[in-house]
Order: structure tokens, then sequence, then C-alpha cells
């Protein structure tokens, strides 16, 4: 039976997290947790250059020996990514929570979609697994779209949106108002122009909205 995945965005800040394997597949996985706040244990008797400087660093901690029972205790995420399927598959089958496995969805509970990532804009794309390689084609169309000056935007709206709640006191008109500063015409004005160019015109809204509160 097709898998249909329920798609979620997981807080992993200060949570465990354990990926077993040590080289260059387990390192991108462990770089992205380390991005995403969690507490990230690496088990494996060998880590690559990229992966010990982590550890000098205090970002990971290396258990350095091979995988064994119970080393999943109270693990909230897993990753197995070594090159051994059947290691892989124990580490699946002991996982307590949640368990990704690399290049063997069948055997675990969440796969890791293709990622676009523009500061608090995060964009991911999944094709269940069935082709991770479309999966990137489709990310690299989509990155041409949202360049940088997203980044800028959202974090301008973010400012926005706290005055709004604070100096707009109407419900319907505060909503009214941050719909149209998100509006798709907003979007392509910014992504025509540029960032100044939507600021500009937000501001304005802004003012205009602020003064009839």
């Amino acid at each position: 039976m097709s898998l249909n995945y329920y798609p979620a965005f997981i807080n992993l800040r200060e949570k465990q997290c354990v990926v077993v394997g040590g080289g260059k597949v387990a390192e991108r996985k462990v770089l992205a947790l380390i991005r995403s706040g969690a507490e990230v244990k690496v088990i494996s008797p060998a880590i690559t250059g990229i992966l010990e400087k982590c550890k000098q660093e205090g970002r990971i901690r290396q258990i350095k020996r091979n995988y064994k029972k119970g080393d999943l205790k109270d693990a909230f995420l897993v990753i197995a990514a070594t090159s051994d399927k059947m290691l892989n598959r124990r580490v699946s089958d002991e996982a307590p929570f949640l368990v990704n496995v690399v290049d063997m969805p069948e055997i675990a509970n969440f796969i890791v979609p293709s990622v676009i990532s523009r500061g608090a804009l995060t964009i991911a794309i999944s094709t269940s697994g069935k082709s991770p390689a479309a999966a990137r084609a489709i990310r690299k169309e989509i990155e041409l779209q949202y360049g940088s000056d997203f980044s800028l935007f959202l974090d301008f709206l973010g400012d926005v949106r706290k005055n709004a709640m604070k100096k707009i006191s109407d419900k319907k008109t505060r909503e009214r108002f941050l719909k149209d500063i998100a509006s798709q015409k907003i979007l392509g004005i910014l992504r025509e122009n540029g960032f100044v160019s939507a600021k500009e015109i937000i501001i304005n809204k802004m003012h205009g909205a602020f003064r009839s509160k």
C-alpha cells in the first residue's frame, strides 16, 4: 500500500537525538539536527572531520564504538545512517519513537523531505519516498522563485504583526490588514522589485491602518 505521509515540522530544541553512523551521510543528518537545536549523540567508532570538529566544539557527543542494544534509551528521534542494512534494520526495530533510516524508508516511520530555507521560511518537498531525485529537482525550481529577500521580508512582517496586535484593537480590521500585507500582490512586488519596494508599500499601509484603528 502506498503511504501518504503526514507532514509536520518538529521542534527538536533540547530534544535527545541519536545518529547511528559517522560517515558523510550521517554528517549531513547531524548538521541539520544541530541547526534545529537538538542534543545530538553520534554512535560510531569513527566520524568525519567535520563531525570531529563539532565534537571538539561541544555541539555533539560521540559514543566511540559500534551500536549496541540500549543505546537508544530516552531518544526522541533516531537516524540510522550506516552502510550496513542489517544494522540499520536493528536500529529501526529498537528505536522508541521517531526513526529515519537512510535509503530504507519502508522500515522507518518518517522520511526527511528536500528542504528550502530562507530564514524563517522553510519549504519542504516530498514525493513520499517514490523519487528523492525528483524532490531535489523540484526544490531547485522553487529555490529560483524564493531568493534571500524573503528572509528579510518575513522578519519585517513579524515585527509589523507584533505592532498590529498591540495597536489595532478591532479584530476584523487587524485581520484584514495582516492579510493585505501578505497578499499575492505584495509577494509579486517582492519578487519583481525586491524587499525595499515591498517594505515601503507595507509601511504606507501600516500608517493608514494604525491611524484608523
